[in-house]
């Protein structure tokens, strides 16, 4: 057996894009690009407008801030590469620079997890036990969820980079993806990587198992706390403060679950059809985040309005 002082590491990855579509690559950025700049522009208008209106300087608008924030992270750190590789035939990146977009997407998307599940909680507080609303969700306990989320992100994702750096990569250096996607870089190792890819699936479950679980426990607290209720305008009403928020664990679950069980179940799914809804998990919630919460959200949509149109009136219904 060759001694492995006769191989030489890899110090770069090579980022394909879309397998099979690398001759519309040109196209495809065009959408690409269009959702940078509306997740960009509606989650600065989401973040400015709670700032500014006094009225929504409350625990569920900075989650909902907190969310916008995370929102604009996530797209900076997987967009632009993007459009490198479409646009720019910009398929290299560095080997320390793909742990890094790796780390901070998973970070960002397991904080973004979590911020829903606030939210969640938020909901659950505000609609059963609204008299209490204020004592429990004080701005210390906002602060501390919202650091709570962050911590337990970067720890847990913190040993996928670290236990990759242990790993000698020789010769494959081909990353047939659209970003530095943890399980596309471990499998490139030239050794075992039996512990990476349990730690990988384990993290992966441990969250969605855990998030989704105490989102429905508040959900059906919510439910039948509403259904208790004896005035059916009271049930609409009560229900309809929960609508944006259900829109967006859709939009951020959604995506997810089904590029999860193409991926360990649909062996005959073609290949670019995982990379395009992997890609478009990360792009479409931080897009459409804002756009709900600014449709279903009364006092949002009013603040936007004032903003851009001052001098209409803002009805009142």
């Amino acid at each position: 057996m060759a001694d492995n002082s006769t191989y030489h590491y890899i110090s770069s990855f090579f980022l394909v894009g879309i397998p099979g579509l690398q001759d519309f690559h040109c196209w495809i950025g065009i959408p690409v690009c269009l959702l940078l700049v509306l997740a960009l522009l509606g989650n600065s208008i989401i973040i400015v407008t709670i700032k500014l209106e006094p009225s929504l300087h409350q625990p569920m608008y900075f989650f909902l801030c907190m969310l916008a924030m995370m929102d604009i992270s996530l797209v900076l750190s997987v967009a632009p590469k993007m459009l490198g590789i479409f646009w720019l035939e910009a398929h290299e990146i560095e080997f320390n620079t793909c742990l890094a977009q790796m780390y901070l997407i998973h970070t960002f998307c397991i904080i973004e997890s979590a911020l829903l599940v606030a939210m969640a909680f938020d909901r659950y507080v505000a609609i059963c036990i609204p008299l209490r609303y204020t004592t429990i969700l004080t701005t210390t306990l906002v602060i501390k969820m919202g650091l709570g989320s962050m911590i337990r992100a970067i720890l847990m994702v913190l040993p996928c980079p670290l236990l990759i750096k242990r790993l000698p990569y020789y010769t494959k250096n081909v990353i047939n993806h659209t970003y530095c996607e943890h399980m596309s870089v471990v499998k490139l190792a030239s050794a075992n990587t039996l512990i990476n890819r349990a730690y990988g699936i384990s993290v992966a479950l441990s969250v969605t198992v855990l998030d989704l679980g105490l989102i429905a426990t508040s959900y059906i607290k919510i439910l039948q706390a509403v259904f208790q209720l004896s005035s059916p305008n009271a049930r609409s009403k009560a229900l309809g403060t929960c609508a944006a928020h259900v829109c967006t664990i859709l939009a951020f679950y959604t995506p997810a679950l089904f590029s999860f069980l193409t991926h360990r179940i649909g062996k005959k799914v073609p290949p670019s059809v995982h990379i395009i809804f992997a890609s478009l998990y990360l792009l479409v919630p931080p897009t459409v985040n804002p756009l709900v919460y600014g449709v279903k959200t009364k006092q949002i949509r009013d603040r936007v309005m004032g903003l851009f149109f001052p001098n209409k009136k803002i009805s009142e219904n």
